[in-house]
């Protein structure tokens, strides 16, 4: 029935704005699509990492605009940067009540995918399932309240068991649930005991993206680079590490570009260390200067933080940094790092090893060729298997199945 499959998406984060969870859900949405679905998103006004929401929303509860042939309805958010747990609390807790705002405009649909954010994104699926008489799908991008423990900011074991019990409802209450990794899987079997067969893995995968090689290199010396959101779930501290063993290789530069709560302490460690090879680009690109300057890297690198919750997930950068057929330098012990060696497109780094980053940097630098291979492999994997139009084949299946099997118990 894809072709008439008339899906609902509900995401907070969705494009332009930045981050995994607004590529996770547009590629999706894309995905869909080219199968011929009919898609509707309720989506948030642009407002992610800056909180500068566009002048053309200010004033509006609700703006229906386009995404291809997806009909996306915005809703009011504040207008607030992401630079505090409790900023980005507010902003869920604002979307949970604004993302109804649109449920007079959304027509008949067959199934909700509550996209992001995590755990929040459950409350209006289930009111919109609920109200249209259809059945809830819900993501996984991240592992929420998890996250909140292992960070330290919830301590109180009846707060604690609050928030388990919420999660254990959005995850048993919907149809199927669509985490973005095998190690988000098994932790939700394993912890909140949901059946394996109703969570379906559906990795976040890229779009068509195009590297400019024609172009010519923008820095002469080896480039290793980072881009992405600067926050809590990443490890920068290894990367300066490693950068000051290497001072002494002028032509090795470091570059970590993107936006968020880590931006100033980023700037602040670079200036006391003295860091002359590492350069921190803070600047909002346009799409094809952001394109050209990723294309000028030779190594991406993937600094996961050593956390049990980073360390179960797969990042969107990873697909995207494959895309542009350069090898990446992972470091991480958990799921990345076993993604990255199946697909054979990087060298592994064990967390908090500044020198073995360091040594990686240089085997790359020192064997252009065995580097190319890397970056070869983890194109051709993304090309094969995690293009938009394969994630929307994937996910279209599983959102039958569940359309399916509720009108069966109808």
């Amino acid at each position: 029935m894809h072709g008439n499959l008339k899906v609902l998406v509900l995401a907070q984060y969705f494009a332009p704005d930045m981050g995994g969870g607004s590529t996770r859900a547009s590629n999706v949405v894309k995905g869909l699509l080219s199968r011929g679905c009919e898609v509707t998103v309720v989506a948030a006004f642009p407002h992610y990492p800056h909180g500068d929401v566009p002048k053309e929303y200010r004033g509006k509860a609700v703006v229906c605009e386009w995404f291809g042939a997806a009909k996306v309805y915005r809703v009011w958010v504040p207008d607030l940067p992401h630079s505090s747990p409790l900023k980005r609390l507010v902003l869920h807790f604002c979307f949970c009540v604004s993302s109804l705002f649109a449920l007079p405009f959304v027509g008949k649909v067959d199934v909700v995918w509550g996209a992001n954010p995590n755990l929040f994104s459950f409350f209006p699926s289930l009111v919109y399932g609920v109200t249209k008489g259809v059945p809830i799908v819900r993501n996984v991008d991240d592992l929420w309240p998890e996250v909140f423990y292992e960070l330290g900011y919830v301590k109180s074991k009846l707060v604690k068991k609050a928030l388990d019990f919420l999660a254990w409802l959005s995850y048993t209450v919907p149809a199927a649930i669509t985490p973005i990794s095998d190690g988000y899987k098994q932790f939700i079997f394993s912890k909140y005991g949901v059946s394996s067969e109703k969570i379906h893995v559906v990795k976040v995968g890229v779009n068509n993206i195009k590297p400019i090689t024609t172009s010519p290199k923008l820095d002469s010396r080896f480039t290793v680079m980072y881009s992405g959101v600067l926050g809590l779930g990443y490890d920068f501290d290894v990367v300066l590490d490693a950068a000051q063993l290497l001072v002494e290789y002028e032509d090795v530069v470091f570059v970590i570009r993107g936006v968020g709560e880590k931006a100033a302490e980023l700037k602040d460690a670079i200036s006391d260390r003295g860091l002359v090879n590492v350069v921190l680009d803070t600047r909002f690109l346009p799409k094809d200067e952001l394109n050209n300057l990723l294309n000028s890297a030779d190594a991406f690198v993937l600094p996961m933080a050593a956390l049990n919750f980073v360390e179960q997930g797969l990042p969107t950068k990873v697909f995207e940094y494959q895309a542009y057929g350069k090898p990446v330098l992972c470091i991480s012990s958990g799921e990345p790092a076993r993604y990255v060696e199946s697909t054979n497109s990087g060298l592994i780094v064990k967390p908090n090893d500044a020198r073995g980053f360091a040594e990686a940097v240089i085997q790359l630098y020192k064997d252009e060729k065995f580097g190319a291979e890397l970056g070869q492999n983890g194109k051709k994997h993304v090309s094969e298997s995690l293009m938009s139009p394969k994630i929307g084949e994937l996910m279209c299946d599983i959102l039958s199945q569940c359309v399916v099997a509720f009108e069966q118990h109808s």
